[in-house]
């Protein structure tokens, strides 16, 4: 590790994968938590002689041989570390001179005890984990079992919605353009060619599985293989406290798509949007790609009841998951991961949804048009989508050629030909940032970010988020949006300068 990338993690401060301890009298066991807490989530870098803020300490110079030696000896200890692990801390120096232990672990097949204490990385913390129900959410995660793939030999055809059948194949025709292979075959034939009737090589096990049960069967089944299965769909405008509408959604996949797709048109506006000369709706394309996400992707196991929330200023999915990663993605770092492979293919095939990693794309690109603002995606335990709503804004949209592609809000036929079209465009420009100025303004994130740059201009962006409770990214998400805007800059350093507020 060079100085460079070592200061830039010193500033950018802790998180989900990077730890500071000061270590001044020696590793203290709080150090090998964090080792543990790396190990089973997605891994992550530990800095002995730093303090949480991140002003490099140092540890001892001629101690920091003999700390290694002790460190190596307890992470290889059974009676402390179960399973045990190999690891290589090296001294680094900064550019001041100080002596810094690095140990960089990597993230775990296994799950890992510290003194028989099961330890997470929650954000930039070291969680005890004790619920069974966590644990086995590890071990599920851990071993990367796909719990679709589940067989239960005693479930029959009769178990199944037989009856959905005739209208699959003919969404699946149709999505195909005509001609697909599920019309010219039986109903078993078909369930097995999508996966969901097989043998589990390990057990021999033969049957049915859980990706089955979830798509097509009937509500009794459902129940009784995945008591806890609901999606809660609620819209919250005017009593924010309970709801103004909702709907408790347990039944199979297959319809439970339609239902919430239902409730979104309900509850939503649409707006116009031209694309290519056809007339799309927004609103149906983001409720599509945000129900589809949260019904194929989550994890059945666990009792965290999916949420599809419709409020005055944004709409959020959320459902459990089985997390690759922490953090929040977006079109740059999109890794597609799929979670229940046989689910998401199944709906591909009717064209409830498209091909892994498309509907992230979709979503960054039609929630501009449709509220003037990108969405959120926060890939952790518990998945969430979040899209922000404006239901004044308006985005009138005519796509030119591929190379003459224009953005922003205007009325355009099919190129700006005259200086007074581009007075005009530029005075649209100047009105929409106004716009997505006041708009940044009113959000209550925002505003109380600027009070605590208002009485603290030094304040750090990891101290925002402490007072105010929030996720770190999510504070820079907003300070980069700040920024970009017009609201606040920064002068100076990022550990020695200030903000100003514009």
């Amino acid at each position: 590790m060079d100085i460079k990338e070592l200061q830039s993690i010193l500033t950018i401060g802790e998180t989900v994968a990077v730890e500071f301890k000061r270590c001044g009298n020696g590793i203290e066991s709080d150090t090998y938590e964090s080792v543990c807490s790396f190990l089973n989530r997605f891994g992550g870098d530990i800095f002995m002689g730093a303090l949480d803020d991140g002003t490099v300490l140092g540890v001892p110079e001629k101690a920091a041989p003999d700390m290694i030696k002790n460190f190596i000896s307890v992470v290889s200890n059974p009676a402390l570390f179960s399973p045990t692990v190999y690891l290589t801390p090296k001294i680094i120096t900064d550019e001041a001179g100080h002596t810094i232990i690095h140990v960089h672990v990597p993230p775990s097949a296994e799950v890992h005890s510290y003194k028989k204490v099961i330890y997470d990385r929650v954000d930039d913390a070291d969680v005890k984990v004790t619920a069974t129900g966590a644990i086995a959410q590890m071990y599920i995660r851990k071993q990367n079992i796909f719990t679709e793939k589940k067989i239960y030999p005693y479930a029959t055809m009769e178990d199944l919605r037989l009856d959905l059948l005739p209208k699959v194949r003919l969404m699946a025709q149709n999505h195909a353009g005509g001609q697909h292979p599920w019309t010219k075959i039986d109903d078993m034939q078909l369930l097995k060619s999508a996966g969901l009737y097989g043998r589990d090589i390990a057990t021999g096990e033969e049957g049915f599985n859980l990706a089955a049960i979830m798509l097509l069967g009937k509500d009794d089944v459902i129940l009784n293989v995945a008591p806890t299965y609901v999606t809660d769909a609620l819209v919250r405008k005017v009593n924010v406290d309970r709801y103004d509408d909702r709907e408790i959604i347990k039944t199979n996949l297959i319809e439970s798509y339609e239902q919430l797709l239902e409730f979104g048109r309900k509850h939503l506006p649409d707006k116009f949007f031209l694309e290519d000369t056809i007339n799309k709706s927004l609103r149906n394309t983001i409720v599509r790609e945000m129900v589809s996400n949260t019904l194929m992707h989550r994890e059945f196991t666990s009792s965290y009841t999916a949420k599809f929330v419709i409020e005055k200023d944004q709409m959020y999915v959320e459902n459990a998951n089985r997390a690759a990663k922490d953090g929040w993605i977006t079109v740059e770092n999109l890794s597609p991961n799929p979670k229940n492979p046989y689910i998401a293919a199944f709906f591909r095939n009717i064209g409830y949804a498209d091909q892994l990693g498309s509907g992230v794309q979709k979503l960054f690109e039609y929630s501009k048009y449709y509220s003037g603002r990108d969405p959120q995606f926060l890939e952790s335990d518990v998945f969430r989508i979040i899209v922000p709503l404006d239901e004044a804004y308006s985005y009138d949209f005519a796509l030119l050629d591929g190379k003459n592609g224009i953005s922003g809000t205007q009325y355009a036929d099919n190129e700006i030909k005259s200086a007074e079209e581009a007075t005009q465009a530029t005075t649209q420009a100047t009105q929409d940032r106004n716009q997505s100025l006041m708009r940044l303004k009113e959000n209550e994130t925002v505003k109380s970010v600027l009070k605590l740059i208002e009485k603290n201009p030094a304040i750090s962006q990891k101290q925002i988020a402490k007072t105010l409770c929030l996720n770190q990214n999510t504070v820079k998400y907003y300070i980069k949006k700040m920024k970009e805007i017009g609201i606040i800059k920064r002068v100076g350093s990022s550990q020695t300068g200030h903000w100003e507020i514009l």
